[in-house]
């Protein structure tokens, strides 16, 4: 597909457009997203890895679906028509844990498109800004890049190079499976077909099986890298895609700020870095 000066102009006329929502901090919304990460559910004593992402969920109407299951091109985000998109990376700053029972405030603004051509031909990255606030003070400022990309060649079967283990001491084994994919989606209302349409992921999007959803690696490596602690900075960058019903080796701790996500052909699929 051959992107246009006029398309990219377009594209990016964008940023700066922003859309702001309300919603309550309801603690039976959280206790059921911490319950699709395998997290404590007395959410009212400790919140859920990077709680956050369990609210302010997109209510889009079936009609408003695409064929790939993602809400149809437009409104906030800009109508990129490169066919695939993928949650790429994200910045987060955290303040003040958000208050149960009481009403939040969500301000998300296109901050940046950009074009780019690499190995894999033309790439859109769409970075947009959430702050939620809540008494008068900002508790979550994130900056999230979507990458859009072409259809591009069928991603090649991730082959075991050897038995994954544990690398070192406080590493820990993670194997998703469809259950758990289809809960996590449910949970964040994310009806991307590549996470529990198998035909689909294989035959049009040319995965070799289900695909990890990004944000649910990167709720691991949050777990990883804070033990319990709540950090005051957390950021992560998708590498390359991980599958369902294969190993994955989630290593680092908070002692350096570094952790990572590995599949069982020893590729590094995500990092992520931790601040306190």
């Amino acid at each position: 597909m051959t992107i246009s000066a006029d398309d990219i102009a377009h594209w990016q006329s964008w940023a700066g457009r922003t859309e702001t929502s309300k919603e309550r901090m309801d603690a039976g919304v959280l206790r059921r997203f911490a319950a699709a990460l395998g997290e404590s559910l007395d959410v009212e004593q400790v919140q859920p890895s990077l709680a956050h992402w369990g609210f302010f969920l997109p209510a889009t109407l079936a009609d408003a679906i695409g064929t790939d299951g993602h809400p149809e091109r437009g409104g906030l985000l800009p109508p990129v028509t490169l066919p695939r998109r993928m949650f790429a990376g994200s910045e987060i700053n955290l303040g003040e844990p958000l208050a149960l029972g009481e009403m939040a405030r969500r301000v998300s603004t296109i901050a940046a498109v950009t074009h780019k051509t690499g190995k894999s031909g033309e790439l859109v990255l769409v970075e947009i800004e959430h702050e939620i606030a809540q008494r008068g003070r900002v508790c979550v400022n994130e900056r999230q890049t979507l990458v859009y990309r072409g259809e591009g060649a069928p991603t090649t079967a991730v082959v075991p190079q050897t038995t994954l283990q544990p690398g070192a001491p406080g590493d820990t084994m993670w194997r998703p499976g469809p259950v758990e994919l289809f809960r996590f989606s449910a949970v964040t209302f994310n009806s991307h077909r590549i996470h529990y349409d198998l035909p689909y992921a294989t035959r049009v999007e040319g995965y070799p099986g289900l695909v990890v959803q990004g944000p649910l690696t990167a709720a691991r490596l949050y777990r990883q890298a804070t033990r319990g602690r709540r950090p005051a900075r957390f950021g992560f960058r998708a590498i390359a895609p991980l599958f369902a019903e294969q190993p994955i080796r989630v290593t680092g701790n908070e002692t350096n700020g570094q952790v990572a996500a590995v599949r069982c052909d020893g590729v590094v699929a995500m990092r992520a870095t931790v601040g306190f």
